[in-house]
């Protein structure tokens, strides 16, 4: 399937927002066979960074005119991240879902992601969050902009410039910035405060209550070859992954400061965090 449609009058960006949601409790489950967390029936959220990636979209939706597109790849229980785009500020979303898709690491992921772009009536924007909660890795997003052939800048903490033509930023370099202008299409993945996240909206949220997800899979892919998807596309192997161990031990004093500090001293120092 081939996503068509006109780019609307007097929209001058097509900004995607690449998505994920993530599980909101460390009480997951690891399956046994692929080393993969189980997604479904867990209680999830929307991964935390990519809340200021979507805030990002908006304001420079809001700034120069556009409408922004959210993707997201999942069980289908990740329709509900998309849901809450629509709430703070998207105007459409797409959620590619399909168990050939299952098990992907951050290679396929992003391959899936690209193929999914490419079914999109254009873009001229994709913006990720630097990161997600649950990996960490933070390749994604240039890799995406890799398979897709476009440039990419990673770290971005400020947007100095947008116009019909490229984009300038900051990037953080940690002790220091550069300032960078990037042609369309392209992609930038962002810092967490670039833009403080909106709070969600009663009103959209009423008027997206019936708003539909658009559904993709596998057979929607121009590429069909499956050795580049789910497990199959994924060269990272894991050897072991089990869940931390919960310790909900508890103490409780009642002393005076003195010698409550002292307590404390003793107790940090026998299990060797001094």
């Amino acid at each position: 399937m081939r996503i068509t449609g006109s780019k609307a009058r007097g929209v001058i960006l097509r900004i995607v927002v690449c998505i994920k949601q993530v599980p909101a409790t460390s009480k997951v489950q690891i399956d046994e066979v692929t080393g993969v967390l189980r997604r479904e029936g867990i209680e999830s959220k929307l991964n935390p960074y990519d809340l200021y990636a979507l805030e990002t979209a908006v304001w420079i939706k809001d700034k120069v005119g556009g409408a922004v597109t959210t993707l997201t790849m999942g069980p289908l229980q990740a329709e509900e991240a998309i849901k809450e785009s629509f709430i703070l500020g998207a105007d459409q979303g797409y959620l590619v879902s399909d168990r050939k898709l299952a098990g992907s690491d951050v290679l396929a992921t992003a391959y899936t992601l690209s193929q999914a772009i490419r079914l999109l009536d254009g873009y001229d924007l994709i913006i990720c969050g630097k990161q997600t909660t649950d990996g960490d890795t933070a390749q994604v997003g240039p890799e995406v902009a890799e398979f897709l052939e476009i440039p990419h800048v990673t770290w971005v903490k400020k947007v100095n410039e947008v116009t019909e033509d490229s984009i300038v930023v900051e990037q953080d370099l940690g002790t220091s910035s550069a300032i960078l202008e990037l042609p369309y299409p392209a992609l930038i993945t962002v810092e967490k405060d670039i833009f403080q996240p909106r709070l969600p909206s009663y009103r959209r949220k009423k008027l997206t209550a019936a708003q539909q997800v658009n559904v993709l899979t596998f057979s929607d892919f121009l590429d069909s070859d499956e050795q580049k998807y789910g497990l199959n596309g994924s060269p990272t192997q894991v050897e072991r992954v089990f869940p931390p161990d919960a310790n909900e031990d508890k103490v409780l004093w009642e002393d005076e400061p003195s010698l409550l500090g002292e307590k404390i001293y003793m107790l940090i120092k026998d299990r060797n965090f001094i």
